[in-house]
């Protein structure tokens, strides 16, 4: 009878054993990261009786949960470049819709000051067109001000975020660490058994991790996890989490990098190309590709406006009969640490092209110049480009690189930015309207007592440097045979002293060029059938002459390419041009990221079903293992109900 009790008893308690784990179960079907508990039994060791082996009752062996390292490590990676690209794209939309709004865009603002231009050009002596060109520039400013305003704005914020991620990765890291440490005490009072509800809780808190820094993992011997990030860099052994934290950038300052900080070391930088996965990896890769690159561009328009526009303005006459002076200013390039080297913009005249040198070879890259001890090398950060410098001066993509006084020791090296902080940085240099320099610094005379029809037209100032004050003169003379004779007056020393000039095969038009002896230079096309001894006089615009030469040349900039040189010394873009393409570029990456979120989305969803159809808590199954397991208790119970019964029936008979 005693033995049919305790085989009862046995059933009892496996009954209720697994009673209580589906109550478990079902009481935690909503709980984050739970997995499904099942009780396994076995068989009592039989007993021999002679006549052969009886059964003992059933055990309880363990609790296991339904759990798959295979299911649970693609959810994890799943999971990790879905967070990453989720980051990306809630940062990157918010400089699409800048850019790509056209009240808040360059290109209207734009429109609107070249339309002034067009407007002087038209009117040069009209004072409120002047006024207008003035104020649709300060316009211009203001909104390369708002635009850059705002994305320091966004910098601001990210850098907020990636110290506010490293802070949190930090808390869970050492709540996984303390969690290791409760799982080995627990596991070890219970010869090992798995403390099933600790793991899950381990493992939820690996899967926030996770979320913001992609990690992998490896269950020790002991019963601990541990996690590794990047290429196997250790956050967790054992009981221990390495603290992460932020430091200033190596090179910029205004940014922050991720290091790791060992107790009583120095902290060691995490290269970003370490981080691949999780919201840290998305903002990390947010800053380095799409923000530093948009905010450089943008700093680049500016430059690049400015310039273009500086050097032909200067090449005119204001309203006075003064040279022109800077419409804008820009600022100059940053280089940290100051005292590295003096870098500018190498944007030089360029007398034959008529143009700025160099212009095109602008780029919105930031630069590294370093110093092994011999040799100072400049890299382009973007392209990889780079070149080994001639000292004391050299020049490389727009740039002149001054290194005489550079305090740059061996093994060092600087971050050269020179277009980050352009657009934050420009002005208006001039509130005059009388100023705006819309005349040509020459004009043609050509007296009325001439025989011959030719005349002087196309002037183009090429240099103006070192110009002659007022009442200089160049008088040309027609002599035979075919012949330009060039005669200086007014303190000017034009060369040279003559010209060739065949009116019979070149009266469609001849261009020339005077230099005079302080640098001052133009060009003229000279053109017709002179006869013997006409003159043609060339000398300096007077004060208050509605001459728009120069406006027109000013207005044709909107449409002149002068930036993104092919390789070959040829611009391939306008500045209207170049800022669509910086939008096209935003909003290409912007739909690149946003559609990888969507590819990782669903794989998260289908790794997540695959998982959850072995782990998740089915709570219709769940109910039905409760009639199961309750019938089972019951007939458990009737079976020591039997036992007690025969028992009471063998002491009757005894009495």
């Amino acid at each position: 009878m005693a033995g049919l009790l305790n085989i009862g008893l046995t059933g009892v308690n496996a009954a209720q054993g697994q009673l209580v784990t589906t109550s478990h179960n079902i009481a935690n079907a909503d709980t984050a990261g739970y997995h499904r508990q099942r009780v396994i039994q076995a068989s009592q060791s039989p007993y021999y009786s002679g006549v052969g082996f009886f059964g003992n009752g059933t055990k309880i062996t363990t609790v296991t949960r339904a759990y798959d390292q295979f299911l649970e490590n693609q959810v994890l990676s799943a999971s990790a470049h879905m967070n990453q690209y989720s980051a990306f794209v809630d940062q990157i939309s918010q400089i699409d819709n800048l850019l790509a709004d056209p009240t808040a865009g360059i290109s209207a603002v734009l429109d609107e000051f070249f339309a002034g231009v067009q407007e002087v050009a038209a009117n040069p002596t009209d004072s409120s067109a002047r006024q207008a060109l003035i104020s649709s520039a300060q316009a211009l400013v203001s909104r390369f001000h708002s635009l850059d305003s705002t994305l320091t704005e966004i910098r601001e914020g990210v850098e907020y975020e990636i110290s506010s991620t490293v802070n949190q990765i930090n808390t869970l890291a050492s709540s996984i660490a303390e969690l290791n440490q409760r799982i080995v005490v627990a596991q070890s009072a219970s010869t090992s058994q798995p403390a099933n509800d600790l793991l899950d809780q381990r493992n939820e808190l690996v899967a926030q991790l996770n979320d913001l820094i992609q990690v992998t993992t490896k269950v020790e011997s002991d019963g601990t996890l541990s996690v590794f990030i990047g290429t196997g860099q250790s956050l967790i052994q054992s009981n221990h989490a390495t603290k992460l934290g932020v430091i200033q950038g190596a090179n910029d300052p205004t940014q922050y990098d991720v290091a790791m900080m060992p107790i009583g070391g120095a902290p060691i930088r995490l290269p970003e190309r370490l981080v691949t996965g999780g919201q840290l990896a998305g903002l990390l890769q947010f800053r380095s590709q799409s923000l530093n690159s948009t905010q450089n561009t943008l700093g680049m328009l500016a430059v690049s406006i400015a310039a273009a526009f500086n050097n032909q303005h200067e090449l005119g006459v204001d309203l006075e009969g003064a040279l022109g002076q800077e419409f804008f200013s820009i600022s100059s390039p940053v280089t940290i640490p100051s005292d590295a080297a003096t870098v500018t913009f190498d944007f030089n005249t360029d007398p034959l092209a008529d143009d700025i040198a160099n212009l095109g070879q602008l780029t919105a890259a930031d630069y590294v110049l370093r110093y092994d001890g011999t040799n100072y090398t400049i890299v382009n950060k973007t392209t990889g480009d780079s070149k080994v410098l001639a000292v004391p001066q050299d020049t490389f993509q727009g740039l002149s690189i001054d290194l005489s006084a550079s305090t740059l020791a061996a093994g060092e090296s600087a971050l050269i930015q020179p277009t980050r902080y352009a657009a934050r940085d420009i002005k208006l240099a001039i509130t005059d309207p009388r100023q705006v320099a819309a005349g040509c610094p020459v004009i043609a005379d050509v007296p009325t007592i001439n025989a011959g029809n030719a005349g002087i037209s196309a002037i183009v100032m090429n240099d103006v440097t070192g110009v002659t004050a007022s009442g200089w003169q160049a008088t040309l003379t027609f002599t035979a045979p075919n012949t330009l004779t060039v005669t200086s007056s007014g303190g000017a020393s034009f060369t040279p002293a003559t010209f060739s000039f065949d009116p019979t095969t070149e009266s469609a038009g001849k261009t020339f060029t005077l230099t005079d002896a302080s640098g001052f230079e133009f060009s003229f096309t000279f053109a017709g059938t002179p006869q013997t001894g006409d003159t043609f006089n060339l000398q300096q615009t007077q004060q208050g002459v509605a001459d728009s030469r120069n406006a027109n040349l000013l207005g044709a900039l909107q449409t002149k390419k002068l930036l993104y040189d092919n390789g070959s010394g040829v611009a391939t873009s306008t500045i209207g041009s170049a800022y669509s393409q910086l939008v096209n570029k935003v909003a290409n990456k912007t739909h690149e990221v946003q559609t990888n979120l969507d590819t990782q989305t669903t794989l998260y969803a289908q790794t997540s079903e695959a998982r959850d159809s072995l782990s998740a808590v089915n709570l219709d199954e769940e109910a039905a293992n409760l009639i199961r397991y309750q019938q089972a208790y019951q007939a458990s119970a009737r079976v020591m109900t039997i036992a007690e019964k025969l028992f009471d029936e063998i002491i009757a008979i005894v009495r």
